[in-house]
């Protein structure tokens, strides 16, 4: 065989296998269209970035169950109330959480219920 058989062949060989990598069944260009935005998509990240804290998701389970103010927390989680109101701006920041106040005292509650959906839909996947 000469060598731009050789050639012919590795390329058509090439072309064969490319052909069978390719997914006939993904509308690539619809499904870009169905995709949220590229900052859509930097934004969810970003909120899952909050929940990759351990000391945010203590805080965010102690919330579940009441509203809290600092002082309570950093003693329910042995910390201190310094790295407790840290971790309350950031969750307040990213809309996690709200506060009240009452007088001097304020307390801290989560935003709205889709938090706590969040979270319950995390725990149901890590115990599947």
């Amino acid at each position: 065989m000469t060598e731009k058989n050789e050639n012919l062949q590795n390329a058509a060989a090439k072309e064969e296998a490319v052909k069978k990598t390719k997914c006939s069944h993904a509308p690539v260009e619809i499904i870009r269209e169905m995709m949220p935005c590229e900052e859509t998509l930097y934004d969810v990240a970003d909120l899952f970035k909050i929940f990759g804290d351990c000391t945010r998701i203590k805080i965010l389970c102690a919330l579940f169950e009441s509203e809290m103010c600092v002082s309570h927390i950093a003693e329910l989680l042995s910390m201190n109330q310094s790295a407790i109101s840290h971790q309350l701006r950031v969750l307040k920041n990213a809309r996690l959480v709200k506060i009240r106040r009452s007088g001097k005292e304020v307390f801290y509650s989560l935003a709205d219920d889709h938090i706590k959906t969040i979270f319950n839909q995390g725990l149901e996947h890590i115990n599947e």
